[in-house]
């Protein structure tokens, strides 16, 4: 989840994305956010639990390389599913705002069947972990998407990453995100910086911790 961001002065300057407090009267800034990579392999592997792979309310065990559906009662039991969709993450839906990771579910033949068509569509499931830590959750750190609650820190070419926000991440906050707006104009005075979220309320006023 990465975007490309500037900073412009009102005569039309570009400016750094993380400049010192005191070079900021004025300048509008705007960043993109990406989440700490989570524990999400590029493919699945079906298990023969469930009429659909990994449906929602079903639950997967974790892998050292793929995941497989089990029972939500079972001991092996990691994570359920809170959301599934079909096709690319880019093309579809976003996940629920506290979803911890996202499982890419790759496309399977006949001897992979999930319900008698012969075949395991492409998708994804929106994935929330059955024990915290949560890093879904405001101020977890992770997730695989920037939600108010949030820190981050800059993390070069004008982007910015989430991080815990009580340092217990890799890297220290720099700032928290307090509020989700339509525009930036309706972010409170004292904000820093722009936080791209994406869905209805798509700026995410921040400020420096």
């Amino acid at each position: 989840m990465r975007a490309s961001s500037v900073c412009r002065r009102s005569g039309g300057m570009v400016c750094a994305l993380l400049l010192a407090s005191a070079a900021l009267a004025g300048c509008d800034r705007w960043s993109g956010s990406g989440a700490e990579p989570g524990p999400a392999p590029v493919s699945t592997r079906p298990s023969g639990y469930g009429s659909v792979f990994l449906a929602r309310d079903e639950c997967s065990s974790f892998g050292t390389t793929s995941f497989t559906e089990v029972p939500c009662t079972s001991e092996r039991a990691a994570a359920r599913v809170v959301a599934r969709y079909e096709g690319k993450v880019t093309d579809g839906p976003s996940c629920p705002a506290t979803t911890d990771f996202v499982l890419h579910i790759s496309e399977s033949g006949p001897a992979s069947d999930e319900d008698g068509d012969g075949a395991v569509p492409r998708g994804y499931a929106c994935m929330r972990k059955l024990e915290p830590p949560h890093p879904g959750d405001p101020g977890g750190g992770g997730g695989p998407r920037t939600v108010v609650g949030d820190c981050v820190y800059g993390a070069g070419r004008g982007q910015v990453r989430e991080t815990a926000c009580d340092g217990t991440g890799r890297k220290r906050p720099e700032y928290r995100v307090t509020s989700a707006v339509t525009a930036r104009s309706q972010c409170p005075s004292a904000t820093e910086l722009y936080v791209e979220l994406g869905g209805t309320r798509p700026v995410g006023c921040a400020r420096p911790l």
